[in-house]
């Protein structure tokens, strides 16, 4: 039976002596043939830990590879030859490895990854059906700012501008005084993100949004404000800005599958125009 914390302690004397057992590879722990070294455990040492996290580190480390160690030698014993035999199915990993690097070093090197703004534009037209919302969404901003320093109406004024010169003094002010400023003004987000920071019991949340631009309360210390600067129902068609990255990246993934088609048809024509490939008439083939 390993004894909890018998590694830990071995660990720590290693720790505070020299650097010896580490340099010519102190046995720690062996199972069969196998053989786990001071020298590797280090190797897998964070080097954030300190003396006693890395010491509890290396008893759970040790553990864990003894548990491995003692399941693959179990398998060894119990398996068969022909089950054992895995070179087959290393030989395809490594293929299939090696192949995949490749298509992602040509796709890096060689790939055009532009995305055509028409192109985003005519996908979402030509697929409108497929981007329903299935959650109200809403344009933004919450502020939690100290009592002493509220402007309540000033705030309201500055947060449904679309003057850019109005909207950087408001940040001004919030980055300055504001407890809480959260300014989705310019990106979608879900209503109940926004809504769960105000103080009403909103029951009927379409019905809330159509009907409130703005949400406000106060208590001894805080002034609170949600300004709603647009929104979007459950249902409906989603805003091209709210999907656009998603829709790009559509585009973009098909770029790259007919990319890598093509390339698959190159590298076939070279390898047969460079008499690479041999086809040999069979019985059943009459080629």
């Amino acid at each position: 039976m390993i004894k909890t914390g018998f590694f830990s302690i071995i660990f720590a004397l290693l720790l505070t002596a020299c650097h010896l057992f580490v340099e010519t590879g102190e046995p720690i722990a062996q199972v069969g043939k196998h053989v786990l070294t001071m020298e590797e455990l280090a190797k897998n040492i964070p080097d954030y830990l300190d003396e006693t996290d890395s010491s509890l580190w290396a008893d759970d480390y040790i553990k864990r590879w003894i548990q491995s160690e003692l399941l693959l030698l179990k398998a060894e014993e119990n398996l068969k030859a022909d089950m054992k035999d895995v070179s087959k199915e290393l030989d395809e990993y490594r293929n299939s490895l090696i192949v995949y690097r490749y298509k992602n070093e040509l796709v890096k090197q060689k790939m055009d990854t532009a995305v055509n703004e028409a192109d985003i534009l005519k996908y979402f037209n030509e697929n409108r059906e497929n981007f329903i919302l299935n959650r109200n969404i809403v344009k933004a901003i919450y502020i939690k700012v100290p009592v002493a320093v509220s402007s309540p109406e000033n705030l309201k004024d500055l947060c449904i501008s679309d003057d850019p010169e109005q909207l950087a003094k408001l940040n001004e002010y919030c980055i300055s005084y504001a407890k809480i400023y959260d300014r989705f003004n310019d990106q979608w987000v879900a209503a109940d993100m926004v809504l769960k920071n105000t103080p009403v019991e909103i029951t009927n949340q379409q019905h809330f949004l159509e009907r409130n631009r703005f949400v406000e309360s106060s208590d001894m210390n805080y002034y609170y404000l949600v300004c709603i600067r647009d929104y979007r129902f459950s249902g409906k068609v989603s805003p091209l800005d709210y999907v656009y990255n998603d829709i790009r990246n559509l585009i973009l993934s098909k770029q790259k599958m007919q990319f890598l088609k093509q390339i698959e048809k190159d590298v076939y024509k070279e390898g047969v125009d460079n008499k690479k490939v041999k086809i040999f008439k069979t019985k059943n083939n009459r080629l």
